[in-house]
């Protein structure tokens, strides 16, 4: 009797032994993970055993999974491959960085990156505060990115090189850039294969050196284009231009929509549309003190909207030259 129980023990351990290897890495990923400004990373990221950077815990973060902040903290740099949420909309969720802040770099489409809450502060030699490349796509929201001023720094760099969409909703963009380099947002999809569809709501754009918001098909021969959409959002105070659309020859057209915008204060062009190919549609929105107001050139359209009665839904008024939009077309 005893015989025929030890090798049914010994079946029993080595299944037992199995069922534990097999589970450890599942463990070792959760859905929900969290950070603290006393954890340790050495910890599982548990509410009750966090961790202390975000790069500790996105390993230990399962795939479409969330990582939350429980206390104030300085929680790092972090680089994301996966579909991941970062949220830290009720206390403060920094990341002080040298080079890049959050880095996207997911390989798929159907990738999802989402981010809310978030202070992210660049630091010597800081590079950009969120920079984007590959697939898929991003969302960025109430959250503050400023101070990534070394020569070529943005605040966001979206360079993706596959079918992308990027979000930014309620978020600052301040104090980037350097010189005649970098500025606050950047968006030029890159190669062959590189599109982006863009949507920005509420979003503060001020400050930054060089240009507040560029997009630029340069290096950029997807059939699929660019289209950027900005709603209710200020663009102020750059020492260049305020938005400036480039289409490179033999590249991507660009389509953008300017809906209750602000731009002003910008020692260059408030709206700049340069290349054919580029079209930029501007409805009830505000250009003033700007070096040059609206300026097209090299087969660039800048249109602007009229109301049933004729009249432009659109100010440009007190730059140092207002420009001219190139045609007029009916809101309906």
């Amino acid at each position: 009797m005893n015989g025929m129980r030890k090798p049914i023990a010994i079946a029993a351990a080595l299944a037992s032994a199995a069922t534990f290897a097999y589970a450890t890495p599942a463990a070792a990923q959760a859905t929900r993970t969290w950070v603290s400004g006393v954890g340790d990373d050495v910890n599982p990221c548990s509410r009750t055993a966090p961790c202390k950077t975000f790069a500790g815990a996105i390993s230990k973060t399962a795939a479409g999974g969330e990582i939350n902040c429980l206390d104030p903290g300085g929680f790092g740099a972090v680089s994301i491959i996966k579909s991941m949420t970062i949220s830290c909309p009720y206390t403060e969720g920094g990341a002080l960085a040298g080079g890049n802040g959050i880095t996207f770099n997911m390989p798929a489409t159907t990738d999802v990156g989402f981010i809310r809450g978030l202070d992210i502060f660049g630091v010597n030699p800081p590079t950009n505060g969120v920079r984007f490349v590959n697939n898929g796509s991003l969302t960025i929201e109430d959250t503050t990115i400023r101070r990534f001023n070394a020569s070529g720094s943005f605040g966001v760099s979206y360079q993706p090189s596959g079918a992308s969409r990027l979000y930014i909703l309620n978020s600052t963009i301040s104090d980037n850039g350097n010189g005649a380099t970098g500025g606050g947002i950047l968006i030029q999809p890159t190669g062959a294969s590189g599109s982006a569809k863009v949507e920005m709501r509420g979003v503060r754009v001020v400050r930054n050196a060089n240009n507040g918001i560029r997009i630029d098909t340069t290096g950029n021969t997807a059939a699929a284009g660019v289209s950027v959409v900005i709603h209710d959002s200020e663009i102020s105070g750059h020492t260049a231009n305020g938005l400036q659309v480039i289409t490179a020859l033999g590249t991507s057209p660009v389509s953008a929509m300017v809906v209750g915008a602000s731009i002003a204060n910008n020692t260059g062009t408030g709206i700049s549309a340069s290349g054919t190919g580029t079209l930029i549609r501007v409805a009830d929105t505000t250009v003033t003190g700007n070096g040059s107001g609206v300026v097209a050139a090299g087969g660039g359209q800048i249109v602007s909207f009229v109301n049933p009665g004729g009249n432009g839904t659109n100010r440009v008024i007190g730059n140092s030259s207002d420009g001219a939009f190139t045609s007029t077309t009916p809101q309906n």
